[in-house]
């Protein structure tokens, strides 16, 4: 019997090749040399697909005044971003960096003052101000024809972007620096160093690039630069996204300077938008004013934007206090900018009259806006370096010196009483002459939760002057708190002392007074706070028990973080950053006809969250510039955390009628924000998970309370919904 055996279709494929092969061999054939290996694959992302983007300037040259570049494109890992067009979003920029002079004086009588080198774009256009977008009645404006420095689209010529399909490319100008006159002439110098900008806008990323050089040689070290500030030093105070300017496409400062120009202006206005004038001008803010005859005036800087949107800088209340303190932007050292100390050279008035107008007092009637002219070392007036230095010596001196607490005691009559006095950077007693006694110092328990209930002691008790107390002989000052009744379970409490003393300085000026402690009877003195933390110590019955460490508070905000935007002055007892010791989370309302119910906390969370300085999206000048929603701005990692304090209790107003009403801890945390905006659904939320948003007292929200608000707001999920 014949068996039947059944073949699969891919089985005989596989033996029909093997006889072919077989057949090819038998008959002796070559199957030939094996072919070049074909080049490897481009791994890359396309550019409409990458979440992040890096453009690197490669190399430049000019050849007969024709600008050609190269540049890459890489995502965060390094990948080649793939697929750019001439169509994209695409722009480029190109400036000279110039030594000027200018003359200056008056008629018949000018000299030639080196004002040294300035970044001058070659792309620059005539622009006449737009009476449509100039609101009537605007005031402190002097619209007039300017000119503007430009950006040029690759999107306007067909092929001068050139993609070599790798994540690199090649661009040529469409302007040709060699022929420029109009509407501004500038010789190009192939000795000067150039700069080259690129812009690239996505809908949800931007990339920023420049390359500086040196045509001639072909160098980008060791040649001329004008390198000043780092926009690091922007981000102590504003948020990285928030400085995304010109609809987000324009992010590093390197690029904003070469074309924020000193021929650049706003037509509309009159106001030059030289980067130096500019940015000093704005962030003297509601402070610029000018003087005349009748007294200083207010001098707000203003820009009208494309299409007429007004930006009204007389509302920026510039946090960084004192202001003097340059430092706050030219940071000078360490991993400085390589012309960090620029800013000293006395080149440029620009500045000055940014910050100071051109009548900074009826003493320059007449004088001009040469201030160099004067206001240099060992001219007639001040140089800029002197005069703020002056300003800052006291600021800078009382950081060296120390608040000193001894024979911390507890009277038989249940009394808290200390001795206190003040040293210098050496560690000597500072004689009692130079220290204000109408400061005060403030004392506290609970310190490492949340500090005594208004209704325990009042900020108003616990806090004294130096003049209430005893002057001692030997310049201390012994103090005892008679308003305030301890707590009968005081012992093992950890306990505050937190100075807010001042000492007093004479002021600088004319003549170059030395700056120096002043006897604080003397006429026309300072006072400066002197910086001290505050110190902690827990309290056997009568004495400091030293056998016991002083409890720590949980950590909610970074001080440091607060002291890099405000600097040495916040608002007042400017001793670093201690508000809550007074502003607790109880304290006394605040009446504001402004507000829904007409009463305000005063608590350090609500004043700090509400400040209008901290709220510019939605007040002052509505920059967005400092997003409130970036919590981690003042917060510690862990700072946000619910459910840390349970016995805590706030004192807010009713909303329609401003009477006392009391809240529970988280509840009273979140409302710090949200009070003002809060709807009915907010309420039963809040109620359905154990807040208390009407309590009649703080014992009557203990007794209630059984909040669970961390269970389902966690660290994470708050700051999500916060958008970070």
């Amino acid at each position: 019997m014949m068996k039947t055996i059944t073949v699969s279709p891919a089985t005989k494929a596989v033996l029909s090749a093997g006889l072919i092969a077989f057949a090819l061999t038998g008959c002796g054939g070559s199957d030939g040399t094996n072919g070049e290996d074909g080049p490897d694959g481009i791994i890359g992302v396309n550019i409409d697909a990458t979440s992040t983007l890096k453009a690197t300037f490669t190399d430049a040259s000019i050849v007969d005044g024709k600008v050609s570049v190269a540049f890459n494109l890489k995502n965060a890992n390094g990948v080649a971003v793939l697929g750019l067009t001439k169509d994209h979003d695409l722009r480029f920029g190109i400036a000279q960096l110039t030594p000027v002079t200018e003359m200056v004086g008056a008629e018949g009588a000018k000299v030639e003052v080196d004002r040294g080198y300035q970044w001058q774009s070659y792309i620059n256009s005539a622009k006449q101000p737009n009476a449509s977008w100039i609101a009537d009645g605007e005031t402190n404006i002097s619209p007039s024809a300017q000119y503007q420095a430009e950006v040029e689209a690759a999107s306007k010529c067909v092929d001068c972007l050139v993609d070599n399909l790798d994540g690199s490319y090649s661009y040529t100008f469409q302007t040709n620096i060699a022929q420029v006159t109009d509407p501004i002439s500038i010789t190009y110098q192939a000795d000067d160093t150039q700069r080259i900008t690129l812009e690239l806008k996505q809908p949800l990323i931007t990339a920023n690039a420049h390359y500086d050089f040196q045509p001639s040689t072909g160098l980008t070290e060791g040649i001329a630069s004008r390198d000043v500030v780092s926009i690091t030093a922007c981000y102590t105070c504003h948020q990285p996204e928030s400085l995304a300017l010109h609809g987000g496409r324009r992010v590093d400062l390197e690029n904003c300077a070469s074309c924020h120009t000193a021929t650049s202006g706003d037509p509309e206005t009159g106001n030059s938008v030289d980067f130096t004038y500019m940015i000093h001008a704005i962030h003297k803010g509601q402070d610029r004013v000018t003087s005349t005859a009748d007294g200083e005036v207010a001098a707000p800087y203003k820009v009208i934007g494309y299409g007429g949107g007004l930006h009204d800088y007389g509302k920026v209340m510039y946090p960084q206090k004192p202001a003097a303190d340059c430092s706050a932007c030219h940071v000078e050292g360490t991993n400085a900018p390589k012309d960090a100390a620029l800013f000293n050279a006395n080149k440029s008035d620009t500045a000055c009259i940014a910050c100071h107008t051109e009548l900074a007092s009826q003493q320059h009637v007449g004088v001009g806006t040469n201030c160099t002219s004067c206001h240099v070392e060992e001219g007639y007036g001040r140089s800029a370096k002197e005069a703020h230095g002056d300003v800052m010596k006291a600021y800078n001196e009382t950081q060296t010196m120390k608040v000193v607490f001894s024979d911390v005691t507890v009277t038989a009559d249940n009394k808290f009483s200390t001795n206190v006095s003040f040293t210098d950077a050496s560690g000597q007693i500072l004689p009692a002459e130079y220290i204000d006694d109408g400061s005060r110092i403030v004392m506290a328990w609970d310190s490492d939760k949340n500090y005594p209930t208004y209704q325990d002691a009042s900020y108003s008790n616990r806090r004294i002057k130096l003049s209430e107390g005893t002057a001692n002989t030997d310049n201390s000052w012994t103090l005892v708190w008679d308003k305030v009744t301890l707590p009968t379970d005081y012992v093992g409490k950890t306990f505050e002392l937190w100075s807010a003393v001042t000492a007093c300085f004479n002021h600088g000026g004319y003549g170059r007074p030395e700056v120096k402690l002043t006897a604080c009877s003397a006429d026309d003195i300072q006072t400066v706070e002197i910086k001290s933390e505050p110190y902690h110590f827990v309290m056997a019955a009568s004495v400091i028990d030293d056998s016991q460490t002083a409890a720590v508070r949980r950590n909610i905000i970074n001080t440091q973080s607060c002291q890099g935007c405000h600097n040495q002055e916040v608002y007042h007892y400017d001793n670093g950053v201690n508000c809550q010791t007074c502003h607790t989370a109880d304290k006394t309302l605040k009446t504001d006809n402004t507000y829904p119910g007409g009463k305000k906390s005063t608590s350090f969370a609500f004043k700090a969250h509400s400040a209008e300085g901290h709220y510019l999206k939605h007040a002052g000048v509505e920059s967005g510039t400092v997003l409130k929603t970036d919590c981690k701005t003042c917060h510690t990692a862990d700072g946000i955390q619910l459910g840390r304090a349970a016995d805590r209790v706030w004192r807010y107003g009713d909303i329609e009628t401003g009477a006392d009403v009391w809240m529970s801890s988280d509840t009273g945390a979140c409302l710090s924000c949200h009070q003002k905006y809060r709807t009915d659904a907010t309420v039963s939320h809040i109620e359905s998970n154990g807040g208390i948003v009407d309590g009649m007292s703080e014992d009557d929200v203990h007794t209630r309370a059984s909040e669970i608000c961390s269970t389902c707001h966690t660290v994470e999920r708050v700051t999500k919904t916060h958008g970070f």
